[in-house]
């Protein structure tokens, strides 16, 4: 799960990490109003998406009067900013954040997430930050620094010192930055982050260090225990097909292809979408219904895969332990009455009342292509999916 650059700096203060002041708003008028409260005679409105790459794409923008502040408020709420993160479709803006503007000097880059290979949380930092970051991590990779942290030791000092002098801080402007750093750390901990990301991480003209920006997700699996942040979901800022399956137990994430996958088990829903690259077709989804699928979930399923409008074939591929073939093929047949399937179905079932699934389908009077083993699936579908489109 997300967070809104405000309300990742509603954290880093929680933590003790200095940022600029700043409000969020609905309105141009609640805009114009924060910039009366903050004061000064410069300000940055932002708009408030869940992606990167804002400033490059007219989301950012530099007032230097209260009516500037209103005006670009109203030229961000209410529309779609689309950035190389979000894709054409864009995003919905609904709120923006306005902010005391500051002096720069350096824009540096910093981040924590972790190191699966190893198990450690690791930081990530740069003394080329700014909207360029992706570019440097691309071409000069020489130019980020990486600091693991074993877990049974923590953060020590001396990574804080590694970090700050590869940024290329000086004197006072050390003890900041690792004042920031423990703090990112302890929230990185506490808040079950899987991401924490600054970019960029500012030096000020009159040499003190802060964070300009704020990008935080929270894992899902944690989210029980993290009731506070649970509350600041954004599911207007989230796929639609996404968020109904997490109402309905299903684990479903949007790709670009148009060979809609429906499997149960995350490692044979991985397989099924790269034998469909293998035969040359391009999955438009990876959707795993998991092992306690019903014939309801596989109805709902149905129903979501089908509201992308890129589908021209699916491909149920499930392979029956926990749940029963003839579970599959009864949600199946459901669905494709309900729905009114218009593209066509490649079912491969295996395991745990298989004959009696296929017999169903068979049965069923529907025009849903049997496949006798994963690769005639594969095959199956992508030639379907070529002929429908």
């Amino acid at each position: 799960m997300n967070l809104h650059e405000y309300q990742s700096k509603q954290l880093f203060v929680r933590y003790g990490i200095p940022v600029p002041a700043g409000f969020v708003a609905s309105t141009p008028e609640e805009a114009a109003d924060a910039a009366r409260r903050l004061g000064g005679g410069i300000w940055v409105v932002k708009a408030q998406v869940h992606a990167g790459g804002r400033g490059k794409a007219g989301g950012v923008k530099l007032a230097k009067t209260v009516p500037d502040v209103s005006a670009a408020a109203a030229a961000m709420l209410g529309t779609r900013l689309a950035t190389k993160q979000t894709g054409p479709e864009g995003l919905p803006v609904h709120q923006v954040y306005v902010e005391s503007g500051s002096k720069i000097a350096r824009e540096l880059y910093l981040s924590l997430l972790l190191n699966r290979d190893t198990g450690h949380i690791a930081f990530v930092a740069s003394a080329a930050g700014g909207m360029d970051i992706e570019e440097v991590a691309a071409k000069t990779p020489e130019k980020i620094i990486r600091v693991e942290i074993h877990p049974a030791m923590g953060l020590q000092g001396s990574h804080c010192r590694t970090l700050a002098f590869g940024l290329g801080l000086k004197g006072p402007q050390v003890a900041e930055f690792e004042v920031i750093a423990r703090g990112l750390y302890k929230l990185y901990l506490e808040c079950d982050a899987s991401l924490v990301e600054i970019n960029p991480l500012i030096v000020t003209k009159d040499g003190h260090v802060m964070p300009l920006d704020g990008k935080i997700t929270v894992e899902d699996n944690a989210l029980f225990r993290q009731p506070r942040l649970a509350a600041m979901r954004d599911a207007a800022q989230e796929d639609e097909r996404e968020r109904r399956a997490r109402e309905h137990d299903l684990n479903y994430v949007s790709l670009d292809g148009n060979i809609a996958c429906m499997v149960n088990g995350a490692g044979l829903a991985m397989a099924t979408m790269d034998l469909i690259k293998l035969h040359g077709g391009e999955p438009a989804n990876f959707l795993d219904v998991g092992g306690g699928a019903t014939a309801e979930r596989v109805t709902e399923a149905f129903k979501i895969i089908l509201t992308n409008k890129n589908v021209r074939a699916i491909l149920v591929n499930i392979f029956g332990g926990i749940v029963r073939c003839d579970t599959i093929a009864e949600g199946v047949i459901t669905a494709v009455k309900q729905v009114g399937v218009k593209v066509p179905v490649v079912v491969r079932l295996e395991g745990t009342n298989v004959e009696k699934g296929r017999e169903m389908l068979s049965s069923s009077g529907l025009k849903v292509v049997a496949a006798t083993g994963l690769t005639d699936a594969a095959s199956k579908v992508v030639k379907l999916a070529g002929a429908a489109a």
